[in-house]
């Protein structure tokens, strides 16, 4: 496959709100050892992105300085000892960064191949929210099947996939969000929806028992309540801080009611790590997406050169479901 010199992409020009993302000219990236090149075909907008273009979330060290976790394209190049894929192959992959481009490159074992049925655009919405619930939810916070799982802002990327994963593999799902029309999208995914403009959440949970897992993007104030919501036993999974992430916490009743409190962000984590959630969405996930039992639940699609009316799309926060920039 011939490879252009340049490539168009969209940069950080400087800290600030979304007009500073602009359309640019980069250099193709070339692959490293273990790595991929993917021709980028459609790339998932997140709340990540909007971070790292306000300041306030630095690339890790190595990674492209471009915005961009997750995308899905054709493997252009690869790097050497890369056996898994070939030029030519169709994935979508988890990103270290750099997906607002034509081009990116990302370890080989970041990447899978697209679930059948899917468009590019729906692929391009897998990754980081998949990555990000299934270590979660999954495996840091333990969800069994039977047990009730309480997601926040439930008709986000996020919480769009944490509703269908968690009721395909057997939890009874409550979701909040602040709309009539949020709500019904997450009662249409099988969640018991709670009006936040309405509605306690902590007595609604309460009143059934209390929560198993907790999944929470928001934080602040919310930390507190959202133990007094939990069951015993139960497991708050911290991903993000909408709120902020300070809160005063009493102690005393987390120990009393063996109470855990834990958390993660996915993009500084290792190679390794990522690579074994890669494999655990392969054997365990992906059957149900070649089946149609999930699905990204999709928004709207924006050109390229339009990432700054996606950033603000997102941050304005009527979106349901995902956002994606259309590159090729």
């Amino acid at each position: 496959m011939s490879l252009p010199a340049a490539m168009r992409a969209v940069s950080i020009t400087r800290p600030g709100g979304p007009e500073v993302l602009e359309l640019a000219e980069r250099p193709v990236p070339v692959p490293a050892p273990g790595e991929i090149l993917l021709r980028i075909d459609h790339a998932g907008v997140n709340r990540p992105d909007c971070l790292q273009r306000a300041g306030a979330y630095d690339p890790p060290p190595g990674a492209s300085p471009l915005p961009g976790l997750e995308a899905s394209g054709t493997v252009a190049a690869v790097g050497g000892g890369v056996t898994r894929w070939a030029a030519g192959d169709r994935v979508c992959a988890l990103l270290p960064g750099g997906g607002y481009a034509e081009y990116a490159t990302c370890p080989a074992d970041h990447a899978l191949r697209i679930p059948e049925g899917l468009s590019m655009a729906e692929a391009a919405a897998i990754p980081e929210t998949f990555f990000t619930v299934w270590s979660n939810v999954f495996l840091r916070g333990g969800l069994r099947a039977g047990e009730r799982l309480l997601v926040h802002g439930g008709s986000s990327g996020i919480g769009t996939t944490a509703i269908q994963l968690a009721v395909a593999f057997g939890a009874r799902v409550f979701a909040t969000a602040g709309s009539d029309a949020k709500c019904a999208l997450c009662r249409d995914l099988g969640a018991e929806a709670i009006n936040y403009c309405e509605a306690d959440y902590v007595d609604v949970l309460q009143a059934e028992g209390g929560a198993d897992v907790i999944l929470d993007m928001v934080g602040g104030t919310y930390i507190t309540r959202n133990l007094r919501a939990l069951a015993e036993d139960g497991r708050l999974v911290q991903i993000a801080f909408l709120q902020g992430p300070k809160a005063e916490v009493n102690f005393a009743p987390v120990m009393s009611r063996r109470q855990t409190i834990t958390g993660s962000t996915l993009r500084p984590q290792s190679v390794l790590a990522k690579a074994r959630y890669a494999e655990d969405l392969r054997r365990e996930v992906w059957p149900l997406l070649d089946a149609g039992r999930v699905a990204p639940v999709m928004d709207q699609a924006f050109p390229l050169e339009e990432a700054a009316a996606a950033h603000a799309r997102m941050e304005a926060g009527e979106h349901l479901g995902k956002i994606v920039l259309r590159v090729a």
